[in-house]
């Protein structure tokens, strides 16, 4: 894993994103890059009445993400690896799921003026798990600003988010099965994802644990 600069972790709400990132980057002494969805100011609301404020949502988190990765702008050889717990061509995905046909024809304009030249990342692992597995870990860790979310939310986003995958071939790819993988409590399950990730030998693999 040393050749890899630049990993990012992706997943639906809830499936460990921004955890797994964490450990990533702790392992690595990887600098951590991670999405701040506490500093949107609509996000509460978002989840209230999705159609009043998906477009400002959706905006604050354009201009957030682009600005976190600028300084990958000039990613090198001397630079510290970074972890990411975002991807920012997946912003369209969320566009798609909350936008009217108007506002995604707006926002995909802005995003083509603001998007950053950030490099491909060299390896993007995608968590998945079930709408409801989904649902119970949102539902634990109880963030005020996520009380809203819906479990048909999630099944809608869960279900976009595996057809970008599938799609998906800017960088390597790890599609991991987070439902019965905890590598938040086991330490063992862990160990088993970094030497998976250390294996990877094609541009897209599976790693279910079953």
């Amino acid at each position: 894993m040393d050749k890899l600069r630049y990993v990012v972790v992706e997943g639906p709400i809830g499936a460990g994103k921004t955890t797994l990132a964490r450990r990533l980057s702790a392992r690595l002494g990887a600098d951590l890059l991670l999405e701040q969805p506490d500093n949107n100011p609509f996000l509460a609301r978002f989840y209230q009445d999705m159609a009043r404020y998906a477009l400002p949502t959706q905006l604050f988190f354009l201009f957030q993400r682009a600005r976190q990765l600028e300084p990958l702008a000039q990613l090198d050889m001397f630079r510290r690896a970074t972890i990411a717990d975002f991807l920012i061509d997946k912003d369209l995905l969320f566009a798609r799921v909350t936008l009217s046909a108007d506002e995604l024809g707006l926002y995909q304009r802005i995003f083509e003026a603001v998007r950053p030249q950030a490099p491909a990342p060299d390896l993007v692992v995608y968590l998945q798990a079930r709408p409801d597995v989904l649902f119970e870990r949102v539902r634990r860790r109880s963030a005020d600003y996520e009380r809203g979310i819906t479990e048909e939310y999630l099944a809608v986003l869960a279900a976009s988010y595996a057809r970008f995958f599938y799609h998906y071939s800017a960088a390597p790819l790890l599609i991991v099965n987070s439902e019965n993988l905890n590598f938040v409590e086991r330490d063992a399950d862990f160990e088993l994802l970094i030497e998976r990730l250390r294996g990877m030998k094609s541009r897209r693999e599976f790693f279910n644990l079953g």
